[in-house]
């Protein structure tokens, strides 16, 4: 029985019932990854190492986690002790880190097993997987078509059947988006419930650790493991993690669901309009209110965002200099020469484009113009949520503007165009909330997202209205053909 496209919990009930060992559910996965190198899906595989644990596993008999034998793929920026991280950068491109991230240890240590690490956006900055030094990710579903970004390998790889869940990282969208672009579920958490220690930072104070997976019940398996407080990370939230698959069945009947009336849906193509449309009669039919809420300042979003998420960037990006680690440029003059030639080589056009960005909204003169002006409009952003989840439970918009687009489409003249892609998802990581995208439909012949917004850590509340939608809809069902997605 192949195990592509099985979801965790059956890959669980297969393991338990005996039906596959850890060691034969390895090596398929790790065949799959082979067989469709095309989506180059991975950088960096981790075969031997995956075998060695799951042969480990076998022998003891003793099984206490849904994780326990369950093969995934981490998001290549998430430090891996003796395995490449890359961060798809040339510039870290031989980097093999001393230590493992808290998000993937908690993994392990629950028993899943690391296959490899997946390709992505430059240091997670994109909106489509075509930034990386190791070339873009097709999406399983068209392949020439872009997967989202900036965790485009992961959702690839489960949205393939290569895995049945991935970790990601979303600081403006960069897991809910190319979980929609790719047909599958993903979940950026409240900012702080998961660990960003050992995660290689692009805007420390907007990345969030999370799951992509086929469904929101696995999205909660992945959840309780990653989730918990880390003394390494001072923006970790030391309170206490409630199980989420405890609650993950309850009825919604009575839930109260906003949809934003800055957002103008009659702007977007008319197919994302009719599936945005027939999910709020799924919600309806399953018991859900409706109720328009407005954030003033929520247009404010996208411009916000490119003021802060740069010039932390910029910030985060200086250790990078070609001394300490990552890539040495060769025949320099000087050290300030070293500097510059290392930078300029290990550096991609995106990657360089926001240091400079964010190089200048943090100079002298600017600072007050731009990032602070930033950091005040995101609190009043915030404030608008807060105000907002006083009337409703959760808010409902679609994850994208659009399904996903070609290789080379959008962002070669205007790079603006490429982050509007964030519209809908930007605001959360600002109030530092969490939400979810799942699946509802194709529109020409590519999936498209619903995203739900949860209040300050109701992760639950999320995973409880996405995973009631999937059981009355099979929209999480679909699966790409690999075979002619050509």
């Amino acid at each position: 029985m192949s195990i592509q496209f099985k979801t965790i919990v059956e890959l669980r009930a297969m393991l338990d019932s005996k039906q596959i060992s850890a060691a034969e559910l390895m090596q398929e996965s790790l065949g799959l990854a082979k067989k469709h190198e095309e989506l180059n899906c991975f950088v960096t595989m981790n075969e031997e190492q995956a075998l060695k644990k799951a042969s480990a596993i076998d022998l003891n008999e003793k099984t206490t986690s849904n994780l326990s034998g369950i093969p995934l793929a981490q998001k290549d920026l998430f430090c891996t002790e003796g395995l490449r991280t890359t961060c798809s950068s040339k510039i870290l491109s031989n980097f093999i880190p001393p230590y493992t991230a808290t998000a993937v240890k908690n993994l392990e240590d629950a028993g899943s097993v690391t296959i490899g690490k997946t390709n992505m956006d430059e240091f997670a900055m994109g909106s489509s997987n075509e930034t990386s030094f190791f070339g873009s990710v097709h999406n399983p579903w068209k392949k020439e078509y872009v997967p989202g970004g900036s965790s485009g390998g992961s959702a690839a790889a489960v949205a393939a059947g290569i895995v049945p869940a991935a970790t990601g990282t979303d600081t403006g969208g960069s897991i809910r988006q190319p979980a929609a672009h790719c047909g599958i579920t993903g979940l950026k958490p409240t900012y702080g419930r998961v660990s960003r220690w050992g995660m290689i930072a692009f805007a420390s104070s907007l990345d969030q650790a999370g799951p992509l997976a086929r469904t929101s019940e696995d999205c909660a398996i992945l959840l309780n493991a990653m989730s918990g407080f880390d003394s390494k990370d001072t923006t970790s939230l030391n309170t206490e993690v409630p199980d989420f698959l405890e609650n993950i069945n309850n009825p919604i009947n009575g839930i109260r669901i906003g949809i934003i009336k800055e957002f103008n849906l009659a702007d977007l193509d008319s197919q994302v309009q009719e599936r945005f449309e027939e999910s709020k009669k799924t919600y309806e039919k399953l018991g859900a209110r409706f109720v328009e809420v407005s954030l003033p300042n929520i247009s404010a979003s996208v411009p916000t965002y490119y003021s802060i998420a740069p010039a932390e960037c910029s910030s985060n990006l200086s250790r990078f200099d070609g001394v300490r680690f990552g890539y040495r440029a060769e025949n320099t003059d000087d050290l300030n020469d070293l500097y510059i030639k290392s930078r300029s080589e290990g550096f991609g056009d995106e990657v360089k484009r926001r240091i400079l960005i964010g190089t200048y909204a943090l100079s002298a003169g600017y600072y007050d113009a731009y990032y602070k002006k930033a950091q005040q409009v995101r609190r009043l952003i915030k404030e608008d949520f807060e105000h907002a989840f006083e009337s409703v439970d959760l808010l409902m918009t679609p994850t994208s503007p659009n399904t996903a687009f070609k290789f080379g489409s959008k962002g070669t003249q205007n790079p603006v165009e490429l982050y509007l892609e964030d519209l809908f998802t930007i605001s959360s990581n600002l109030a530092g909330i969490p939400a979810i995208s799942i699946p509802h439909g194709l529109v020409n012949s590519l999936p498209a997202g619903l995203q739900l917004i949860g209040n300050f850590l109701r992760e639950d509340q999320l995973l409880n209205a996405a995973h009631i939608f999937q059981k009355n809809s099979d929209f999480h069902l679909l699966k790409p053909d690999l075979e002619g997605s050509q």
